[in-house]
């Protein structure tokens, strides 16, 4: 899997959210992400994403990438 700093890389995040419809909600992008495989790590971040509607991939990135930073040094092994 390809990871990206401190964390996932974007195209691999994205890919794990391919075919989410919009808006979503971060139970759309749970549900999305685990039917393409994503892992627990990515999960995690997903699930600590604030409970927004997401109008775009850019606001999920935004709020993922947001979240990810928060999760602090126990998500980034």
């Amino acid at each position: 899997m390809t990871r990206g700093l401190g964390g996932h890389s974007p195209a691999n995040v994205t890919q794990h959210l391919k075919g989410v419809g919009f808006p979503a909600h971060k139970q759309d992008l749970m549900r999305t992400a685990r039917d393409n495989g994503a892992d627990d790590d990515v999960l995690e971040v997903i699930q600590s994403m604030p409970d927004d509607a997401f109008e775009s991939m850019a606001d999920v990135m935004k709020a993922y990438g947001e979240a990810d930073r928060s999760a602090g040094p126990q998500s980034r092994r």
